[in-house]
């Protein structure tokens, strides 16, 4: 019997194998390298044979197959995962800017689900979760090494039920509760545009989607038509988006033929260089950007370009190092593998990938925990296991959301340091050019 279901498992393997396959050639792939693959199947299907044959329950060849290939993607890094046709259909959803869930961006790092940043003006934004908060909790479920497939799974939901997520605050040391309702997560590219004072115009950048390039061309003719002579963009808390937006965003402040980005990866021929391709009235207009530890991936490609090709003043703290890109590749059954293939590189060569993008102006600081620091150094695997202890059993209060935005982060909205520090700059270089005049 073990050995025919053997034989049975090694074909439909090779078969599912060789259609994956040849789905990966058509976008590119030279199948001809995968061929030593082909040596380990027999392994494989020696253990489907054994689970098939052996297991108490009845399972389904595919459900084997499909927790397999995500076993694979876990294994590489936090950012690369196995999308079953439900999840490749809900990632499309979610590059066009709307989706259900709380509004968070989130990562796997040093083996907890961390927020990469809230996004603003959605429910996680509202209710107060901040940039780095550790989820260790998702309504009565622990979330101790979940992937981030895993953990993006518990949080989205049905729009207008209310899920529970606790989460441990490094600069606090403290854990916190919050009640979200979800919500339908449509996003603004920007999601203000003004003059401040002076001829001086704000404008904030919340994500780069599909439409990001054509609302903010639209924003700065706005603004160049009530006056504009300088301008603060503001990239915190943006946590990126798609790469070719980032790239075009850009554009619309570098000299033609500037370098933007650089892209490497394993395959040499997968390299390339991007370079500003449009002649733009705002090549020279004085810019400051403004960054935070929210800020990520796209945002750390724009402040790289800028800063590096001498284009603004980057100012804040140190962005969050999200460096690498991710390539999608659809398969067959409608399912995909969403693949880390590359890492991004600031026109001066320089990695972004979990070092961010130092601004030349600090506003701000981080708060990191010391003894967490040197715990992480000596083990990360188990640097944050007195986080969990007593978390299932923990009664905490709820933060219940949404609160008024007037009292949450209230500093924040009384007084803009970073954003006061950035229109003195503006100021300044404006006396300043008086002067030589």
């Amino acid at each position: 019997m073990l050995k025919m279901c053997r034989k049975v498992f090694i074909f439909f393997c090779v078969a599912f194998f060789l259609a994956s396959l040849s789905s990966l050639a058509i976008s590119g792939i030279d199948r001809s390298k995968k061929s030593g693959s082909y040596k380990e199947l027999d392994l494989f299907a020696d253990a489907l044979a054994v689970i098939q044959a052996q297991y108490a329950d009845d399972t389904k060849p595919k459900d084997l197959i499909y927790g397999a290939m995500a076993g694979m993607l876990d294994h590489l890094d936090p950012h690369s995962q196995f999308l079953p046709p439900e999840e490749y259909e809900e990632l499309k959803v979610e590059t066009e800017g709307k989706f259900g869930g709380i509004g968070i961006e989130i990562t796997v790092k040093d083996n907890l689900v961390t927020v990469i940043t809230p996004i603003e003006d959605t429910p996680a934004w509202e209710a107060g979760l901040q940039t780095n908060d550790r989820i260790v909790k998702i309504d009565d479920v622990v979330i101790r090494n979940f992937t981030l497939n895993e953990a993006v799974k518990k949080l989205r939901g049905k729009p207008g039920a209310e899920v529970n997520v606790v989460i441990w605050r490094e600069k606090e040391n403290k854990l916190h509760s919050y009640k979200i309702k979800r919500a339908i997560i449509a996003i603004k590219d920007i999601k203000e545009a003004k003059i401040l004072e002076d001829h001086i115009a704000y404008l904030k950048l919340v994500e780069f989607r599909e439409d990001t390039p054509k609302e903010l061309d639209r924003a700065l003719k706005g603004l160049n038509k009530l006056g504009m002579d300088s301008l603060v963009l503001d990239l915190r808390n943006n946590p990126g988006g798609l790469l070719d937006m980032a790239i075009a965003t850009c554009e619309m402040f570098l000299p033609k033929g500037a370098l933007i980005v650089s892209i490497k990866g394993r395959d040499t021929k997968q390299n390339a260089e991007y370079k500003a391709n449009l002649k733009t009235p705002y090549a020279v207009m004085p810019l400051v950007l403004l960054v935070n530890e929210g800020s990520a991936s796209g945002s750390e490609i724009v402040a790289g370009a800028l800063q590096d090709n001498q284009r603004a003043i980057i100012l804040g703290v140190t962005t969050f190092g999200k460096g690498s890109v991710q390539t999608v590749f659809p398969l067959k059954d409608g399912s995909a593998l969403k693949l880390t293939t590359s890492r991004y590189f600031t026109p001066k060569g320089i990695s972004i990938h979990q070092k961010g993008i130092t601004p030349d102006i600090v506003v701000g600081s981080k708060e990191p925990v010391d003894v967490v620091k040197e715990a992480v150094s000596k083990d990360d695997a188990k640097a944050y296991e007195a986080i969990f202890e007593g978390v299932e059993d923990k009664k905490l209060k709820s933060e219940s959301g949404p609160r008024p935005l007037q009292e949450f982060h209230k500093e924040a909205h009384v007084s803009d340091p970073a954003l006061e520090r950035a229109v003195d700059i503006l100021k300044s270089l404006k006396i300043y050019k008086s002067f030589v005049k």
